[in-house]
């Protein structure tokens, strides 16, 4: 396969000032060490137990769905929703405005659909109502005649709003994945793998996003429903069909696609290929995608477009083009979410070149803390998260006056062992926010403008030591190095039936070396385009996205003339060539004489 040794801990310092080390111990092929074949060196790297690679290597729901019951208040959830099924009372689902809310949302809708339930949904304005129930909308649902309301990827720190839904004596079920705090808001059930009383086998699925939390629910209210006898001359519902929806709310949302969450991602990207929900086979021609989406797909052509409707536009496209049942209706929704994505991308350029000018005043502080008046609230957490890329550290961003009294709104990211979802909702019950929370990678926040001072400085005290601990384990982790001769189509084939891939799964790195570069220039606004060549004579192209302007971009387009490197990053197939050529996606580089 042309693969070779590197001395990956040889490299302390690469171009980009990393140091390169193997993920799990020497991962060096070409001995063939450990006797397993390439797909099981990965695995293994990533935590799979020996005798557990098959599990791992196909994964199902067969072998890795756990029962339902074992969530808090799963089963008195499930015992409501089918008695609403049973007694065809109105049902509201009352969802969030991001992928993973629109897409919870629809599991629920499509679910009871199947069941004779045409329930309503509700999705709350980003701008004009914010993250969460409001008091008045539960309020509101309920004098409209509905008699139950599930709230989905949101609720879990409604202490207040629910309190007004019990004085209604309206039910509500929360469904949810986000960080709650010792004391529950007053809910029939509140379903959340994070509970702080939940038990260790449940809060092991502390990673679902709220469309899989949905998805179990679903199991638990059909389950209930085969109980009592109810498809005793009825069909029931296809829930495997509903996956396309976990698979793409689980990616978006960017939960650890490891365990249950890998099974859910592989199998709903078999269903999402088959195309049979008409909003998903909409969104995909929207996306101009020729073949069947990927993983990756997911997370930066589907997800974005349904986020761009609470982002920038209307926050119910997503759910009515998720549930709809009419193609020509499908067809022009998805085209609006792709022009209101479109609108999104030059909003949140425009932001981040203002977030951005703010940095130098930054340059000592471990929590990145950004606030600007006229910045869209949309597009804050897309511009908290590339700066978190830019500067590996935790980032807040703050839309200023972001709602009629003067609030700032903000969204954070995080950094790998620094839990920000904590911090926040710590600094919440200090005083310095009006509302947050979150979980470990991202949260959210409103702030008085006149507290942002006091809040940098109490981020800084709280996550300082933790900042500095994330950072200095910060290494480019490989999985395998290899001559470019051995970057093959075959290759990259190979690596990907170990996937899906995504956050907590990482997806194979590879160093391909030595190599001197034949060509290197700019493509696009920034990314650097190269053709690499090596001592064995093979040849292959390269392109480091949005690096133009960074140390490393700068060493490959002007440092690395006539010196020989090692390129690191991730390994993808080009279908535009007349025939598939391997491609590396370049995240790092070092010089190898």
């Amino acid at each position: 396969m042309g693969m070779r040794p590197v001395s990956v801990s040889g490299i302390d310092r690469s171009l980009s000032g990393k140091a390169w080390r193997w993920r799990a111990g020497n991962m060096d092929l070409g001995n063939g060490a450990l006797g397993d074949d390439l797909v099981a060196q990965l695995l293994l790297a990533r935590g799979v137990e020996r005798d557990d690679l098959d599990r791992h290597r196909n994964p199902s729901l067969r072998g890795f769905l756990p029962d339902p019951s074992i969530f808090r208040d799963m089963d008195q959830a499930a015992a409501r929703l089918a008695r609403a099924v049973v007694s065809g009372e109105t049902v509201t689902i009352y969802g969030d405005y991001d992928v993973d809310g629109a897409t919870s949302a629809a599991l629920l809708i499509r679910l009871l659909r199947e069941l004779g339930v045409e329930a309503r949904y509700y999705i709350p304005d980003r701008l004009l109502e914010g993250y969460g129930p409001s008091g008045e909308a539960l309020v509101r649902i309920a004098g409209d005649g509905s008699s139950l309301i599930v709230t989905v990827d949101c609720g879990a720190m409604a202490h207040e709003a629910l309190g007004m839904a019990r004085q209604a004596q309206v039910d509500v079920v929360v469904v949810d994945h986000h960080k709650c705090s010792h004391e529950l808001p007053p809910a029939l059930a509140l379903v959340n793998p994070n509970r702080l009383d939940e038990a260790d086998d449940a809060a092991a699925h502390g990673h679902l996003a709220a469309v899989g939390v949905a998805f179990l629910l679903a199991v638990a209210t059909v389950r209930e429903l085969r109980g009592h006898g109810w498809f005793a001359n009825r069909k029931e519902p296809d829930l495997f069909a509903l996956l396309d929806l976990v698979a793409l709310g689980t990616v978006a949302d960017v939960a650890a696609i490891r365990g249950l969450n890998r099974a859910f991602v592989a199998q709903g990207l078999k269903v999402m290929a088959r195309r049979e929900n008409i909003g998903m086979a909409a969104l995909i021609d929207a996306s101009r995608l020729s073949r069947a989406p990927t993983c990756s797909d997911l997370g930066f052509a589907l997800g974005p477009r349904v986020n761009a409707g609470g982002r920038v536009g209307e926050s119910t496209l997503g759910v009515r083009l998720l549930t709809s049942q009419d193609p020509e209706e499908a067809r022009a929704i998805a085209a609006q979410l792709s022009a209101l994505n479109e609108e999104r991308r030059a909003i949140e350029a425009a932001v981040q070149e203002a977030a951005e000018a703010q940095l130098e005043r930054q340059h000592n502080r471990a929590v990145i803390v950004l606030a600007g008046a006229g910045w869209h609230p949309g597009v804050i957490g897309i511009v908290a998260g590339r700066i978190k890329e830019k500067t590996g550290k935790p980032t807040l961003v703050i839309a200023l006056d972001a709602d009629e009294a003067g609030h700032g709104k903000g969204s954070g990211r995080s950094i790998a062992g620094v839990d920000l979802g904590a911090a926040i909702i710590a600094a919440r019950e200090a005083g310095l926010l009006v509302a947050g929370g979150g979980h470990a990678m991202a949260a959210g926040l409103t702030v008085l403008p006149e507290k942002l001072s006091a809040l940098a400085d109490w981020l800084d005290e709280r996550l300082g030591n933790d900042v500095l601990a994330a950072m200095a384990r910060q290494s480019l982790l490989l999985d395998l190095s290899l001559t470019p001769r051995g970057l093959t189509p075959q290759l990259v084939t190979e690596l990907e039936s170990a996937g899906p891939f995504g956050m907590g799964w990482p997806a194979p790195r590879i160093a391909v070396g030595p190599v001197h570069l034949i060509k290197a220039d700019i493509v696009g606004t920034d990314h650097v385009r190269m053709v690499a060549g090596g001592n064995d004579g093979a040849s292959f192209k390269a392109i480091a996205f949005r690096a133009a302007q960074s140390e490393l971009g700068q060493a490959l387009l002007h440092g690395a003339r006539g010196r020989k490197l090692w390129l690191a990053g991730r390994t993808k197939i080009d279908d535009w060539a007349s025939r598939p050529q391997a491609e590396l996606h370049v995240e790092d580089a070092a010089c190898a004489d």
